[in-house]
């Protein structure tokens, strides 16, 4: 009966040690989705802040074309309609926002447009300013997008691999959307640059 007791014992521990590794690596593959997801949502904060910054900006160019072109209101209130519409989507997730930031851009190019029709705009000093300021905010952009791109990436790799992906369904990790152009046309940032 000892033998017996000896084998019992040690399929026993074998059991236990095997249930303990388990256990360990539930808990290692947990807390890393954690922080990757966490990691997500900070690179999100950081896109956030540099899209404010770009909203900001705005309202002080349209008004600054809007006193040396006040007959282009479509193209003035299509920006700040789009500006808006941007805002409105931050609550959305990236999809929803790459969307509307597409949009964004592409009311911009025609308001820059605009301006190019008028050397006393060109030639203001505010308007230069601001269009410096949008030009590295939108370099801003482009590098926020990137990294939160990169970090998804790596989220979304570890939600969805074997075997991670046992963990990820049950506990409610699921895949992230990247902050994506879907316009080839948007592709590149608005020239601000006259």
């Amino acid at each position: 009966m000892s033998a017996l007791g000896g084998i019992i014992g040690i399929v026993v521990c074998g059991a236990l040690l095997v249930v303990g590794v388990l256990v360990l690596w539930i808990i290692a593959s947990y807390n890393r989705l954690v922080a990757l997801r966490e990691k997500v949502r900070t690179a999100w904060a950081q896109i956030d802040v540099v899209l404010k910054r770009r909203y900001d900006l705005i309202p002080n160019l349209v008004e600054t074309v809007r006193g040396y072109a006040s007959h282009e209101k479509e193209t003035l209130e299509r920006v700040i309609q789009a500006r808006n519409a941007a805002v409105g989507a931050a609550s959305q997730g990236a999809g929803a926002v790459s969307q509307a930031e597409g949009q964004l851009t592409g009311a911009l190019r025609q308001l820059f447009a605009v301006a190019e029709a008028y050397p006393q705009l060109k030639a203001d000093a505010g308007f230069r300013q601001l269009q410096d300021e949008l030009a590295n905010t939108e370099n801003g952009i482009a590098s926020q997008r990137a990294g939160y791109n990169n970090i998804v990436r790596d989220f979304n790799t570890a939600v969805m691999t074997f075997p991670t992906n046992l963990i990820a369904g049950p506990f409610g990790f699921n895949s992230q959307s990247f902050f994506e152009v879907h316009d080839p046309g948007q592709r590149e940032a608005p020239k601000v640059q006259f």
